[in-house]
């Protein structure tokens, strides 16, 4: 396959045979991201995991210290009683029915829902739409809560939600290499040091199998586990 001419620029500016810590792999991504905009910058966690066992699902949140550097569009489905709540907290979006209908017509400029937990019922029909893009609203995700001005609040200032892919990758955004290095390398410790607190006690051998960061459209850097505080 034929490399392009910025991807041999970017590559030379590092060792792509050596592991690096946090820190350095954040110094790197801001050297090789070529983007005009800013580039989003991604983490991925390969797990010692079999996600086809329930009993090895990796799936929770992480509030990163610094945010995603980046506008969350939500949308609360609620009850008449909690509209206020969630607009008072910043949601984007508040209502029910009608939303439910937008949906239903493939209406998905959103990023994150909530929802108050009588009404879930009502999305069991939207499965097939809101499921594969990671939408659907969860318990364990904190997006299912009676709380829904709490939850527009921690989701706009950076709770993320991950879940682990069935090849048993956890892969998610940390910041944007605007960011400085160091706040960049905090986000991305913060999420690993969640996922050692989710280590299910079904899984056996290495836990965390390789970590890599990159940019939108920069290679891949390989961090070294080993210099990872907690691990």
């Amino acid at each position: 396959m034929k490399v392009g001419k910025k991807r041999k620029e970017a590559e030379a500016k590092y060792d792509n045979t050596k592991s690096y810590t946090l820190l350095e792999a954040s110094n790197i991504l801001k050297q090789i991201s070529s983007t005009k905009f800013d580039a989003s910058v991604d983490i991925d966690v390969r797990l010692g995991v079999d996600p086809r066992q329930a009993n090895q699902m990796v799936r929770g949140v992480a509030s990163l210290p610094h945010g995603l550097g980046k506008v969350v569009r939500t949308l609360v489905l609620c009850t008449s009683d909690k509209e206020q709540e969630a607009r008072d907290a910043g949601a984007d979006h508040v209502g029910l029915d009608d939303y439910i209908e937008k949906i239903a017509g493939g209406w998905t400029d959103i990023d994150i829902i909530i929802a108050v937990p009588s009404v879930m019922a009502k999305l069991g029909r939207l499965g097939k739409i809101l499921g594969p893009r990671n939408l659907m609203p969860n318990p364990k995700s904190g997006t299912v809560t009676l709380e829904v001005g709490k939850a527009v609040v921690e989701v706009k200032a950076g709770k993320i939600d991950f879940k682990v892919d069935k090849t048993g990758i956890i892969h998610t955004s940390v910041g944007k290499v605007s960011f400085e290095s160091d706040k960049l390398s905090e986000n991305a410790l913060e999420l690993v040091q969640v996922l050692q607190r989710l280590k299910p006690s079904a899984a056996k051998g290495t836990y965390f199998r390789s970590i890599y960061m990159s940019s939108t459209m920069s290679p891949s850097v390989s961090i070294d586990i080993k210099s990872i505080p907690g691990l």
